[in-house]
Order: structure tokens, then C-alpha cells, then sequence
């Protein structure tokens, strides 16, 4: 059983939800982004997604772009991103690792080498914003023959029959975009999101995580009553671009951030 599915089942048994942040490796430049891989596990999250920077990306919102500039005015790249996953797991073994990003640097290292060397890096999950299910079957069988889950966006205009080609491609957690547009973007739509959920539900066996518009704990709480996971990105990295002067403290109020959300997460059905 992959770390991914361990910790649903251990968060589903205890009545809790998964805290799920996203942070973009590298911002604001790389020796910041383990140490506070370690500060958010403190803080009480249960999976992280690791963002890959990219030049051109298609679903992230202007906060998550500057992000990716940043990292990438230090040269970061994929396998730079994977050597920081592979520090990580030297002194954490348990904390799963989604890595999220988008197809092209995945395609110039070649899918083979990337599983391989996802899987030397102690990856548990990859997401790939702009590879459907559809075309998506050779590398998702790569990578779950290194026990590494698949991971796949659902939005809200995604059709029964997606949601079930994603069930039977993918694995690990279904990534529900909760709003049409990008990361970042608007407010939720909270009778949509629980909508829609159901109807995941109804056609995946998969957890089923939400993220694009958690800002705070309130709402952090209110979609973990909807959903399996919750996932927080701009929200943090703001934290970052307005601190780009004293990292150390946008350290401590991405901590404090995810401290507040796991509380308020962990009051479901009170």
C-alpha cells in the first residue's frame, strides 16, 4: 500500500481530514524549501505538494507564477526539485511527497528516467496539470510499477464518464479544482463544491481532495466537512512574496496559517 493510501485510511479511521499544502520548490530560493517542508509537517499537515517551477504554466494564478520566477531565477528545475524531495526524506520517511507540475520537463527527461528517478527521490504521488487521463496510460502505469500514484484534476464541468476514466487511470487521491479559473482566483462556491463531491463519490472509490480558493481556516474546515483532504497553495505563498525580505518570518506565518486549519480541520462535526 503507497504512503498516500495509508494516510486516508489512518486519517479515515481517526475521523480526520488531510491538510494537503502546495508549495512551489525553490521560493524564494532552494535551501528555504526543505526546512520548510519540516516546519509544515510540525505544524500538523499530512501530505505535501511540491510544486515543479515552470516557465509557461497553464493553471496557476499570477501569486504561484511569481513563485515559479523566483525558483527559477535560482536554476531550479526537475531534477533540482527532486534532489530537495530526496534531502526531505533522508530524515522524513512517512510524510507523503506529491510532486505537481506540468508535462514538458517531464517529456524532455523521458517518462522511464522520471519514474525512475521520482521513485529514487522518494515521491509518492505525481500530478501533471496538462496530461489527461486519456493520454496519460503509459505514464501512469510507469509510475505505479514503482508504487508511485498517478494523480489527476477533476473541474467542474468534468463529465461522469472523466470522472470515471480518472478513477480507473489514476490513483492515491482525485484533485478537485473547486473553481473555474486559475489558482488563486475568486471566492468559493460551497453548495457547487458539495455538489459535486457527492458526485464524485458516486463514481470513485478515490479520496477525494479540493483545493483553488482555501484562503483561511474557516474555509479550510468547511471543505474538510465536504471532502477527504483539503489543499492550500496562493494562501501560503503570499506569505512568502510578502516576506521576500525575512524568510524566517514567512516561515513562521505559513506555520502559524496551517496550525489555525489543522485546528479548525480537526473540530469536523462538532
Amino acid at each position: 500500500m503507497s504512503r498516500l493510501a495509508t494516510t486516508f485510511e489512518a486519517l479515515a479511521k481517526s475521523g480526520s481530514k488531510a491538510l494537503i499544502p502546495f508549495i512551489t520548490a525553490g521560493d524564494p530560493y532552494p535551501e528555504f524549501t526543505v526546512p520548510l517542508m519540516h516546519a509544515m509537517v510540525t505544524a500538523g499537515v499530512d501530505i505535501i505538494e511540491l510544486g515543479v517551477p515552470f516557465s509557461d504554466p497553464m493553471a496557476d494564478g499570477p501569486v504561484i507564477q511569481r513563485a515559479s520566477e523566483r525558483a527559477l531565477g535560482h536554476k531550479m528545475s526537475l531534477r533540482r526539485t527532486l534532489s530537495l524531495a530526496m534531502e526531505f526524506r533522508r530524515t522524513n520517511p512517512t510524510t507523503p511527497l506529491v510532486l505537481m507540475g506540468y508535462l514538458n520537463p517531464i517529456e524532455a527527461m523521458g517518462y522511464e528516467e522520471f519514474a525512475n528517478a521520482a521513485q529514487r527521490a522518494g515521491i509518492d504521488g505525481v500530478l501533471t496539470v496538462d496530461l489527461p487521463p486519456e493520454e496519460g496510460a503509459h505514464c501512469a502505469e510507469l509510475l505505479k510499477a514503482r508504487d508511485i500514484d498517478p494523480i489527476f484534476l477533476l473541474a467542474p464541468n468534468s463529465s461522469v464518464v472523466r470522472i470515471q476514466k480518472m478513477d480507473t487511470v489514476g490513483s492515491g487521491y482525485l484533485y478537485y479544482v473547486s473553481l473555474k479559473g486559475v489558482t488563486g482566483a475568486g471566492h468559493l462556491d460551497i453548495a457547487s463544491v458539495q455538489t459535486k463531491v457527492a458526485e464524485l463519490r458516486a463514481h470513485t472509490g478515490l479520496p477525494v481532495a479540493v483545493g483553488f480558493g482555501v484562503k483561511d481556516a474557516a474555509t479550510a474546515k468547511t471543505i474538510a466537512d465536504l471532502a477527504d483532504g483539503v489543499v492550500v497553495g496562493s494562501a501560503l505563498i503570499s506569505k512568502i512574496e510578502g516576506n521576500l525580505d525575512s524568510p524566517e518570518q514567512a516561515k513562521q506565518e505559513i506555520i502559524e496559517l496551517l496550525a489555525s486549519m489543522r485546528l479548525a480541520m480537526d473540530t469536523f462535526g462538532a
